[in-house]
């Protein structure tokens, strides 16, 4: 999903990286349900705002965009830039930091929506314009004022880049969706490997689109009216969940949907839509648990100037009501949430420091029956 501005991570930018300051511990608020005690993955003294984060399928990874502090009097960068680290870990393997640090993106371009293959060892998809981004494109989404927007460069394409080669130049990339004609992110791969899911805004208003990766047939998922994008798997494959502007209200409602599967395994479309809040606020960057009936999101239920994570567990029966639960408390927006690979760790992005700037966090999950 692109990052949307809530004054935390707007548009895109670049910058380089070689090192990471010694992480900070956020102790867990006594009125904060979901989670234990928060390290800041990511420090101010070296990025400006930093997001939009996800495990690789290890767990050993991480990937992020950010914008790193200029050199003394330069100015900070526009547009994202692509990274990733390793986790650092102690003697019982409890992630303690991140090292390693390097910026895959090229110099200029903008980048957003970095994702692990989950197949192909050291491989990493993200969406970028791979050059400067046409200078006179604007933001094309935004709500009430300039804190709430995103940008949709028609450049803006899905690459992917062998992380063992990777860099930062533009030869290192290849393009694998879009043709630089119409805005293509927010793109993820099947647990399997084979789908290749994103959104694209070529219909003028953003839809939702499969890629079979071995037949090369491209699929349309969800095509409702409105700002459709944010699209990711179940674990088994078998789901997508993602939000939608349905109303065209730019109060973006999160759902989910049962894929249609051929004999072979090719998927021919969407069932059983059913949309998982329906109200007042911005709920947005749903993603599903390892567990497959967990998914965390962002809502601006708590106030704009104030994002928590959510989430809901949906029903095992047909029928049942789903069940939703508050996971942080803090101040300044928490977004982004992604999950580690089993699910004991919670990883997204935060303004909970000192200078209020959009850093990483993770910390240990605490699902509502340890409570």
């Amino acid at each position: 999903m692109f990052v949307v501005a809530l004054f935390i991570v707007s548009n895109f930018s670049l910058a380089i990286s070689v090192a990471s300051s010694p992480p900070e511990t956020t102790p867990a608020l006594a009125a904060e349900p979901g989670v234990g005690a928060a390290i800041q993955l990511t420090s101010p003294e070296q990025f400006v705002k930093a997001g939009e984060n996800y495990f690789s399928p290890n767990g050993k990874q991480i990937v992020f965009q950010a914008i790193e502090q200029p050199a003394e009097g330069a100015i900070a960068e526009e547009f994202y830039s692509m990274y990733v680290a390793d986790l650092v870990f102690d003697a019982k393997q409890v992630p303690t930091g991140i090292t390693a640090i390097k910026r895959v993106s090229p110099v200029g371009s903008a980048n957003t929506c970095g994702w692990f293959h989950p197949t192909k060892p050291n491989t990493l998809i993200f969406a970028s314009t791979m050059t400067p981004p046409i200078a006179e494109e604007a933001p094309g989404y935004q709500r009430g004022s300039s804190r709430y927007r995103w940008s949709f460069p028609k450049d803006m394409r899905i690459v992917e880049v062998d992380l063992a080669k990777a860099d930062g130049s533009v030869a290192s990339l290849r393009p694998i969706e879009g043709d630089g004609k119409a805005y293509v992110a927010e793109g993820s791969v099947s647990p399997d490997g084979r789908f290749l899911l994103f959104c694209s805004l070529e219909l003028g208003d953003g839809d939702i689109y499969v890629r079979d990766l071995k037949t090369g047939v491209k699929t349309s998922l969800v095509h409702a009216r409105g700002y459709d994008g944010g699209p990711f798997f179940s674990p088994n494959g078998k789901q997508i969940v993602y939000r939608s502007d349905r109303n065209g209200d730019s109060l973006l409602q999160v759902y989910v949907a049962d894929l249609v599967f051929t004999d072979d395994g090719s998927i021919t479309g969407t069932t059983h839509e059913r949309q998982l809040t329906a109200n007042e606020h911005v709920n947005w960057c749903p993603f599903f648990r390892p567990d497959g009936e967990t998914i965390v999101f962002g809502s601006s239920e708590v106030g704009h100037s104030n994002y928590e994570v959510f989430e809901i567990i949906l029903p095992k029966v047909a029928g049942e009501a789903a069940t939703r639960r508050r996971v942080t408390n803090a101040a300044g927006a928490d977004i982004l949430p992604a999950f580690s690979p089993d699910g004991k760790w919670l990883l997204w992005t935060g303004q909970r420091n000192p200078t209020k700037t959009s850093q990483l966090y993770l910390a240990p999950y605490i699902a509502p029956s340890a409570k």
